[in-house]
């Protein structure tokens, strides 16, 4: 009897601590915390260790598995068509370098007030919103023999015969290829570094212009210190983001004449060829090698900026000198 009166009271008291306005808060708390939390772990971490065991494994998607142990990682670096695929990435992490100069350049120009700048801005972020799908087939048709890219150099005073075929010959293949992804993505990171550049205090360009500063030292010693948070963090992106292209090669050439990006050749021994264990352990070393540039840019960067904090309150001495002499002028006007 005094169990069951003691089990009693703990309904009885969970059920007011419930009712109340902290037990309501905590529930609620905890539910928005719990059902993030469950779809994360079931489609995400679950497929994944699914996918982790799968790479120790000679499997199809129907029919028997063979456990092979490490077989299959050893064959990922030792085929040609696999490891060796990843020298593309160079094509496309030489094409993001490219992207962000020209994204920081003519961020850095529309921060500035020019005519129509607005509307320039709005030009060069609409090729981000397109579908990947779409922009492939666009530039298919673009790069044709003989069509929109032959005909436009024509007009310039170049002989058809004398161009290349931009997407069969292996010299320049997979530069135009990059250059598709560099049109796509560099509105993007223009946009982002304007969002940088707009937060920088409008105050310190007067007192930079009053000292004689021209728009490069502007640049150099007021803007890019400031947006250097901003610059890591899109260098870590587009570095890590080319060693996983995917769409360009995929809708353009379907990887033939050697634009087989790691991505193009995981997806063909995975649904071509059916053998899943091998691609499972080539989606795991691509994950890897990800997380291993990533960590090395974090420490490139870190080693690079050691001396920013030093650097960052010389900079801020500097400006509150700046801004001293632009408030006394000011005032002696």
């Amino acid at each position: 009897m005094a169990a069951q009166a003691n089990t009693v009271g703990t309904k009885k008291g969970f059920l007011h601590w419930a009712r109340s306005r902290r037990g309501q808060q905590t529930i609620i708390i905890i539910a928005f915390m719990i059902i993030p939390l469950a779809l994360l772990f079931t489609f995400t971490y679950l497929p994944f260790g699914e996918m982790v065991g799968f790479s120790f494994y000679k499997m199809k998607y129907v029919g028997k598995r063979t456990f092979v142990g490490w077989k299959n990682y050893a064959s990922v670096f030792s085929r040609k068509d696999c490891f060796g695929a990843l020298k593309l990435s160079l094509y496309y992490m030489g094409g993001s370098v490219v992207q962000l100069v020209l994204a920081l350049y003519l961020a850095t120009i529309l921060s500035f007030k020019v005519k129509g700048g607005n509307i320039f801005k709005g030009f060069m972020f609409f090729p981000y919103l397109i579908n990947g799908i779409a922009i492939g087939f666009i530039f298919k048709f673009f790069y044709t023999r003989g069509f929109v890219f032959d005909t436009v150099l024509q007009w310039c005073g170049f002989q058809l015969d004398n161009l290349p075929y931009w997407l069969k010959d292996q010299s320049i293949n997979n530069i135009s290829l990059v250059g598709t992804s560099v049109w796509r993505y560099f509105g993007q990171n223009m946009v982002l570094f304007i969002g940088a550049i707009m937060s920088v205090d409008s105050e310190l360009y007067e007192a930079a212009m009053l000292d004689g500063a021209n728009r490069f030292e502007q640049f150099r010693y007021i803007i890019l210190p400031s947006i250097k948070t901003i610059v890591t963090l899109n260098v870590i992106l587009s570095i890590t983001g080319s060693l996983s292209a995917f769409e360009p090669p995929y809708v353009i050439t379907s990887g033939a004449n050697g634009t087989g990006t790691y991505f193009v050749v995981m997806n063909e021994i995975a649904h071509t060829q059916q053998k899943v264990g091998l691609a499972s352990a080539m989606a795991v070393v691509l994950l890897l090698i990800i997380f291993a540039a990533t960590i090395l840019q974090k420490l490139f960067f870190k080693y690079a900026f050691r001396n920013a904090e030093d650097e960052d309150f010389g900079a801020a001495k500097k400006r509150e000198k700046q801004l001293a002499k632009y408030a006394a002028r000011k005032a002696g006007r």
